[in-house]
């Protein structure tokens, strides 16, 4: 952890909304006009697309499916060195994972390369001069025997709604954004359950603060191919563990129709559709004095 470099993380599985929570925070630096190092989790992984399904293949015949939430087919301990460099001088190394022939034209024109999406771009030494660092992913908080990813890290923010959300989610964005099935994606949650309890999960422990999307409608099999509840079908739970957030204060800044009520001193409940609100009002502080501490 540093008061020079600060590093924020936001961290959660797949399909939890983390890239909504991301763009939140985005809007918190633009508008404090922070040049911000953004780092994305999937360049941590270890396996490029192709290589990933032969991996996955031979695992599978070993009777233990590599998955992306697991440590062996990550690199916790680059991910570590990352912010433990950076908080201490500023730098370090990232690279990019290309999603999409969009991604890959930009880089290959960047680098003069001729990658293509599933691949790694190079490694390289991130910009100079940043102030601070963020990351948004799936390990951002992660601790294990062998790297300690949450030690590095300033401010942590976990992004956990109710475990069917997640899945809901995750189904309708891979079939409708990915080329895969509702059968495939539920073989992936299936095949991903042992390190999502292992390697996921355990995270929300380490965090200093988390948003936990509940529903106020029926979520109760979410393999049915249901639509993703909405934030007005929603509550969120968000619960603070550093010191420094009043939030009788938050709370007291929402209208009324956000329903906002204090469940005790570490946690307020609000209405889903209010939750930029509240991430704004709370946040926004914290930036503030990381930013002063610098």
């Amino acid at each position: 952890m540093s008061t020079k470099h600060p590093v924020v993380s936001v961290t959660g599985s797949s399909g939890a909304g983390t890239t909504f929570v991301k763009k939140a925070f985005e809007k918190i630096f633009d508008n404090k006009n922070l040049n911000v190092c953004i780092v994305e989790g999937d360049s941590f992984h270890k396996f490029e697309r192709a290589d990933m399904k032969v991996e996955v293949e031979k695992s599978r015949a070993a009777g233990k499916v590599l998955t992306h939430f697991a440590e062996n087919a990550n690199h916790f301990d680059k991910l570590e060195t990352l912010f433990k460099q950076y908080g201490e001088d500023g730098t370090g190394q990232k690279r990019y994972y290309i999603h999409s022939d969009e991604e890959a034209v930009e880089h290959n024109a960047r680098l003069g390369t001729n990658l293509e999406p599933g691949q790694f771009t190079p490694w390289e030494d991130i910009e100079t001069g940043t102030d601070i660092m963020f990351y948004e992913g799936l390990h951002g908080g992660v601790k294990t025997d062998n790297a300690d990813v949450a030690g590095q890290v300033d401010l942590l923010v976990g992004v956990v709604p109710s475990v069917n959300i997640e899945w809901i989610q995750k189904i309708y964005r891979d079939t409708s954004e990915r080329p895969y099935t509702p059968e495939q994606v539920t073989e992936i949650i299936l095949d991903r359950m042992q390190d999502y309890v292992e390697f996921i999960t355990p995270q929300f422990d380490n965090t200093h603060i988390n948003f936990h999307r509940i529903p106020l409608v029926d979520t109760s099999n979410p393999f049915s191919g249901q639509a993703v509840p909405t934030p007005e079908d929603s509550l969120v739970v968000t619960t603070v563990r550093i010191d420094g957030v009043d939030l009788q204060a938050v709370a007291d800044k929402l209208p009324a129709e956000a329903m906002a009520f204090l469940q005790n001193d570490t946690t307020l409940v609000y209405k889903g559709s209010f939750m930029v609100d509240v991430m704004d009002i709370m946040l926004t502080p914290i930036i503030d004095q990381l930013m002063t501490n610098k």
